[in-house]
């Protein structure tokens, strides 16, 4: 393997503190991207469009398949919930301003409040991909911060990995098509390009955090 990129950043996306005060202080319901990691796996089960809202300190997370969290704050310390079936849960920093991470007894819930490059009008099963030739920023992420990210030949977890990028490389996404390595899958597979080495191959949309194309 080749290492084909070595450039980090220190924020992938640059939300304004104003988002995150106003979901606080209201009763509002806004858009975000969530990803969904099972305890234990470094690797994504889903990943799209959800709805974040937060309402006297309760925290209600809507996926777009369906699938819903209601979290109850208890205790004196904030950040400490139980969900909709009793179970204990808690809000952990580590996103900054981009976002929320909510840790459940079988899997955690980042959400972002970066929606890119999925539009509102998404269908529930599958998130929309960037417009070919319309390209985007992301930035490689994964669960270990020193995790090698395979860059594929082809869309598929069966294809070589000639490259590798580290959490933090920038990437230009070029377009983005459906998993279709497990069937029912929210992921995508996006055709990337790293902007120092020329490089181009296919990452897993789970390892992108994706931004609006600006810097």
């Amino acid at each position: 393997m080749v290492k084909v990129a070595n450039f980090y950043v220190g924020s992938a996306i640059a939300i304004l503190t104003s988002v995150g005060l106003a979901v606080a202080a209201r009763a509002d319901t806004v858009d975000a991207r969530c990803d969904i990691y099972p305890v234990g796996e470094d690797r994504a089960t889903s990943s799209g469009l959800c709805s974040f809202s937060q309402r006297q300190g309760a925290v209600g997370i809507q996926l777009q398949n369906g699938q819903r969290y209601d979290l109850q704050p208890v205790g004196d310390q904030p950040g400490n919930y139980v969900d909709q079936n009793g179970q204990a849960a808690y809000r952990q920093s580590g996103l900054g301003d981009r976002g929320q991470i909510y840790r459940l007894s079988n899997e955690s819930i980042y959400v972002y409040w970066d929606t890119a490059p999925y539009e509102s009008g998404a269908s529930n099963s599958a998130p929309t991909s960037p417009v070919a030739n319309n390209p985007n920023d992301g930035t490689l992420t994964a669960r270990s911060s020193n995790a090698r990210i395979n860059v594929r030949s082809q869309p598929t977890i069966n294809s070589s990995a000639p490259h590798y990028g580290l959490v933090g490389d920038r990437v230009q996404i070029l377009r983005c098509v459906q998993d279709t390595d497990t069937r029912g899958s929210d992921l995508n597979w996006c055709n990337v390009r790293f902007p120092n080495s020329g490089a181009t191959g296919w990452i897993r949309s789970d390892f992108i955090i994706f931004s609006d194309g600006g810097e």
